[in-house]
């Protein structure tokens, strides 16, 4: 016999207290959470901004390395620069002193050649000058001042510029122009050149310069202050003096002024000269060579060979082309 079951009641107490209890529990998470949320956030909004405060700066005191790190970057290359051009600036100095030591050493070993062919010179120089000293040359007397003529109608002053006698025996070479161009009142032209055949006026180069008081008073003007380069041989000018200026038809007259021939053969200068001033049809030469010589360097010991050079090549280049040579003896 079926036993008749209670009908299941689907909303029953039971299950109205079980939903109503779990719809409880939601509501009650859901105030829970949205009571404590905003205290969260606004712990975290705090805790931002101070961060962000500290990164800010943290990054400021950064660029400030930066910018201070930049700086001592910039010394030190420039330091670093200023170091490459001393050292570029000491080679090169090094570079320097080591040529000079090296022409030095060049120079001392020429010195010494040139000391050894001295002491040969010295020896066949005296003999020369002993044969000079025995031939009296032959002087005419007529139109002579002093043992110098003054015939010439054309004069020529062929003057060492060089330091010895610009520093000391200037004054007396001035001295010296005057008084030969006052024993030729009245020329129909003048020249003046150095030892190397430097003009002392440019636009008279090549040319006379004609004569008259008011150019005189300018040449000796211009004397006072003129300082070519020279390298205390008188052979240039000489040289040049001729090849420019002789002429058949003319009595020319050359005035070389120096103290010592530190360079060069005097026979080698002497060949030149005979050379170029040779006697033309009337048996005379084509200019006459006269020579002062002026004593700079018998106070410096050790220059007498200088001297000696100077006496022998001025009196046969004097003797040998018709003029005279005069040594003076003293600056005064």
């Amino acid at each position: 016999m079926r036993k008749n079951r209670k009908p299941i009641e689907i909303f029953s107490l039971s299950f109205l207290d079980v939903v109503s209890c779990g719809f409880g529990a939601i509501i009650l998470l859901l105030v829970i959470s949205k009571i404590s949320q905003p205290v969260i956030v606004e712990e975290t909004t705090i805790d931002l901004r101070s961060t962000l405060k500290k990164l800010e700066q943290e990054l400021v005191i950064a660029r400030g390395e930066i910018i201070e790190t930049s700086q001592q970057l910039i010394q030190t290359e420039q330091t670093l620069n200023d170091i490459n051009t001393r050292y570029e600036a000491k080679a090169a100095l090094l570079t320097e002193i080591q040529g000079e030591y090296k022409n030095t050493t060049q120079m001392l070993k020429t010195q010494s050649i040139i000391k050894d062919k001295l002491s040969l010179a010295r020896q066949s120089l005296t003999e020369e000058m002993k044969r000079l000293q025995n031939q009296q040359p032959v002087i005419n007397k007529e139109n002579t001042i002093g043992g110098i003529s003054v015939n010439s109608e054309y004069i020529i002053f062929i003057i060492d510029t060089s330091g010895s006698m610009h520093n000391f025996a200037w004054p007396l070479v001035q001295k010296k122009m005057q008084e030969i161009l006052k024993v030729h009142p009245s020329v129909k032209g003048i020249q003046v050149m150095n030892d190397m055949g430097d003009y002392m006026f440019s636009q008279y180069a090549g040319r006379w310069i004609p004569d008259s008081p008011g150019r005189r008073r300018a040449i000796l003007k211009r004397l006072k202050s003129w300082e070519p380069f020279s390298n205390s041989s008188p052979e240039e000018g000489i040289t040049k003096a001729i090849r420019t200026f002789y002429d058949a038809n003319k009595q020319i007259a050359l005035y070389i002024f120096g103290d010592d021939f530190s360079r060069g053969s005097i026979q080698s200068v002497i060949d030149t000269v005979s050379r170029l001033n040779r006697a033309h049809r009337k048996g005379s030469k084509r200019v006459r060579i006269n020579a002062v010589g002026f004593p700079v360097l018998f106070q410096y010991p050790g220059t007498e060979m200088n001297i000696a050079r100077f006496s022998a090549l001025m009196r046969k280049l004097a003797e040998e082309n018709n003029g005279s040579f005069v040594g003076l003896n003293s600056l005064k």
